[in-house]
């Protein structure tokens, strides 16, 4: 299990998330193999693509199948900046609770597209801080949303994510193009958001009780 100490450093992992937890990634899927869609139409998984991605739901998540982008913004480190991201930015949707923008490096989190007439995430009790579980092959990584992306684009993660998860984090060539579902918890927080351990802990258990049936 995870142990109370500080936030792993980047290019670290705790060990519980690749040791795998109660639940597992076939478990997971079990549960989101059917779409009642909650968005009104279809998303992209990159501009330019086309529109093919619903945002589905149901009592206790809402939820998507999708490819990954690598989102890299926030506190600039020796992994993401300017230099090795051309679209960087030092800020993202949801801070700290030191208000500082978060770490893309080092916080596993989930990018959800900014309200639109095509879904409002707020609407649906998914809020910066929300616990997610992020499924790429038979790995899970619990997440938390952490910020915006455009409006019709969807399937983005931080560098931490996606180094997890085994998928190349580098903002520049990295990401994987399908195969990776993400599951939001409802109503679901993190505090403080960065909170890596709470978020894998709050996770496991949200994930316990979705598979066994609320």
């Amino acid at each position: 299990m995870l142990h109370s100490t500080a936030s792993p450093q980047a290019g670290t992992e705790p060990p519980a998330v690749r040791e795998g937890g109660s639940v597992s990634a076939a478990d997971l899927l079990a549960q989101v193999r059917d779409c009642t869609p909650v968005s009104q139409g279809n998303y992209r998984s990159d501009q330019g693509a086309a529109a093919t991605i619903p945002v589905c739901g149901t009592d206790e998540v809402v939820f998507w199948k999708a490819d990954m982008d690598i989102d890299c913004d926030g506190q600039p480190g020796i992994r993401c900046n300017l230099a090795t991201d051309p679209y960087f930015s030092a800020s993202t949707a949801f801070a700290q609770s030191d208000g500082l923008p978060l770490n893309s490096e080092t916080l596993p989190y989930v990018v959800v597209p900014v309200p639109s007439a095509l879904w409002d995430y707020r609407a649906h009790g998914v809020r910066g801080g929300s616990v997610v579980a992020v499924v790429y092959g038979d790995q899970v990584q619990y997440a938390v949303v952490g910020d915006t992306g455009p409006a019709g684009v969807i399937g983005e993660a931080s560098y931490a994510a996606a180094e997890a998860l085994g998928i190349n984090p580098d903002p520049r060539s990295g990401g994987t193009p399908s195969g990776v579902t993400y599951i939001v918890f409802k109503n679901s927080r993190v505090t403080p958001i960065e909170d890596r351990t709470a978020a894998v802990a709050a996770g496991e258990g949200l994930a316990q009780q979705f598979v066994n049936g609320g």
